[in-house]
């Protein structure tokens, strides 16, 4: 009987490989690179495409941030002259008050009253 310490299952594999023709190598790797290279090309520049049309969103969204921007800068400024006219009213009114108080006791003290 054969026991399993005979022949190794490998053995002789080596000897039946054929030679590898090189030549037959270097013509089945061209033909697979052409085969495949035209579709790897055409992927390649649509990636360009592509890269290059995200710049230009890109720099079109960073353009349109800086417009928003200016618009909230406008605002702000807009209610600052608001506020500001606001308070320059009151100013006026208390202004107003302080000579109407004034002419009523300068009237006092002609009157002969002292305040």
């Amino acid at each position: 009987g054969v026991g399993p310490s005979d022949a190794s299952p490998d053995e002789g594999v080596v000897e039946d490989l054929p030679l590898i023709d090189e030549r037959a190598v270097e013509q089945l790797t061209e033909g697979l690179i052409s085969h495949y290279l035209p579709d790897l090309q055409r992927s390649k520049s649509a990636l360009q495409e592509l890269t290059q049309n995200q710049v230009v969103l890109l720099e079109t969204l960073e353009q349109e941030i800086s417009k928003f921007k200016e618009c909230n800068s406008i605002l702000d400024i807009n209610a600052l002259f608001s506020e500001a006219k606001h308070y320059h009213n009151k100013l006026v009114n208390i202004r107003n008050e302080m000579m109407m108080l004034h002419e009523k006791t300068s009237k006092l003290k002609v009157s002969g009253i002292n305040v």
